[in-house]
């Protein structure tokens, strides 16, 4: 087969392929993503040819959609240079040694995490991050879970993911003696397409899985030499779309040992919430979309190199913090909540959501009417779960912890004047990868939780909840 050489600019790299190959199969390994799963509909894996051609993916003025794209020959290609930037929690816990080695493994919808841990000490070893293969047949688990019930879908997503984490402790554990236990964490579609659990259930109302136990495999069931003779455990879910990664911040967060009520909030495509203290706890899931991962949102990245991750208002203009300087290429998720809140502060836009117009940023960078729709769907399910959840449980909360990347770097004062967190800023703190810390602590020894699983969708209160949370009132 003739082979084609591929310029990718501005990164300055260099591929070669077969002369035919899906374009998206070349740039995903670069960073390159496709929220909509190659559908051709949300443009944002769009490429423009400098030099040289390419087949299909044609809209307009030298632009492909690299979805729709293959290779043709020699070819120069213009694309931005995504870099993974995720949280590998070491925050020390309470543990009892053991001898041996273990990997603990955060699955997550965009990025995976894993570390190589001790077991005698409890120090780690090792960390490799990437991401989540999956996401090449779209960003968010609604567009994967349709796509696993196609012929050979769930599969296709099985091998992708199982594929990679095996990479991945190939390479921690290197010339090292192999684990005796892996444990795995992730949400409830990511345990099903890890699995390869039947996913129409997850597919309809009421949206209730089949399986949430542990799961245990064996390193040949999934090809993973360097894990021969590991315990392998993918730990149990909570119910719905709340999977084992919440268990494991229940765990990091030490929520279940507590007196005072304290809420849990995973702000990510599936946004996970656990309200409770230690006599009792309630959780559910809102699918808040993509929007604050950056999907759906007209100039929208990850936290990346070019991703404008803050703004604030100065000298009657906005002024934007640009990951690593330079040009701006898009707005990531922090950056779009602070963009938000600026737009209400100057009254660029209003408390119902209108805009006159775009509101510009910087380098040609803005928000449109449909950018602050998307948020408002996305902060109004999160918003509208919680107040569902307070009123279930009672009493007043004393602490917030925010999970997750995004939970970290949002600004907690930008996150109140959009209405996202209705809680007094002093009760709202970061609380890092508890996902990650959690899954290591179960290389120690079993971790549970006793929740009531709230399904959200069938809540007769949600739907008003929601909506009423779509406004951008500032929390008191």
């Amino acid at each position: 087969m003739a082979q084609a050489v591929i310029r990718l600019e501005p990164l300055g790299a260099t591929v070669s392929t077969e002369v035919g190959a899906p374009l998206r199969e070349v740039l995903f390994d670069f960073g390159v993503e496709f929220p909509c799963g190659g559908d051709g509909r949300c443009k944002r894996c769009r490429v423009r040819v400098l030099e040289g051609q390419l087949e299909g993916g044609d809209c307009g003025d030298g632009w492909r959609l690299s979805c729709r794209a293959s290779v043709s020959g020699n070819v120069t290609l213009e694309i931005g240079q995504w870099e993974s930037n995720i949280l590998s929690d070491e925050t020390p816990f309470d543990f009892e040694p053991r001898r041996g080695l273990g990997v603990a493994i955060d699955l997550g919808t965009t990025t995976l995490v894993a570390q190589l841990v001790d077991l005698q000490t409890a120090s780690v070893l090792g960390v490799r991050t990437a991401l989540n293969p999956q996401a090449r047949y779209g960003a968010d688990v609604m567009t994967r879970v349709q796509y696993a019930l196609s012929a050979d879908g769930l599969g296709t997503l099985a091998a992708l993911i199982r594929r990679e984490l095996g990479r991945m402790i190939a390479e921690l554990v290197e010339d090292r003696a192999t684990p005796s236990v892996v444990t795995i964490v992730g949400n409830t579609v990511m345990q099903h397409l890890f699995c390869g659990f039947d996913v129409a259930p997850l597919a309809a109302a009421p949206f209730e899985p089949l399986h949430s136990e542990e799961v245990e495999f064996s390193a040949r069931s999934l090809e993973w030499p360097r894990a021969s003779g590991a315990a392998i455990r993918f730990l149990p879910n909570l119910g719905g779309f709340v999977g084992s990664d919440v268990l494991a911040g229940i765990v990091a967060t030490g929520l279940a040992e507590r007196d005072d009520v304290t809420v849990l909030v995973d702000l990510g495509t599936n946004g996970e919430i656990v309200i409770g203290n230690r006599e009792r706890m309630i959780c559910a899931s809102t699918a808040m979309g993509p929007a604050f991962e950056g999907g759906r949102i007209s100039c929208g990245m990850r936290a990346a190199t070019g991703a404008i991750s803050a703004v604030e208002v100065g000298g009657g203009e906005l002024r934007c913090h640009v990951i690593g300087g330079g040009r701006a290429r898009g707005i990531c998720g922090s950056g779009l909540v602070d963009a938000v809140a600026c737009g209400l502060e100057i009254g660029a836009i209003r408390q119902n959501g209108r805009m006159a117009e775009p509101l510009a940023l910087t380098d040609g960078i803005e928000i449109s009417q449909a950018d602050v729709r998307q948020v408002q769907l996305a902060k109004g399910a999160i918003a509208g779960g919680l107040r569902v959840l307070q009123r279930r449980f009672g009493g007043n909360v004393r602490r917030v912890s925010l999970a997750g990347a995004f939970g970290n770097y949002i600004n907690v004062r930008s996150a109140r004047r959009i209405g996202l967190l209705e809680f007094a800023e002093e009760l709202i703190q970061p609380s890092g990868n508890t996902a990650l810390l959690g899954a290591k602590r179960a290389l120690f020894g079993e971790i549970a939780a006793s929740v009531e699983h709230v399904a959200l969708a069938a809540d007769p209160e949600f739907e008003d909840a929601y909506i009423s949370a779509m406004s951008f009132a500032e929390a008191i």
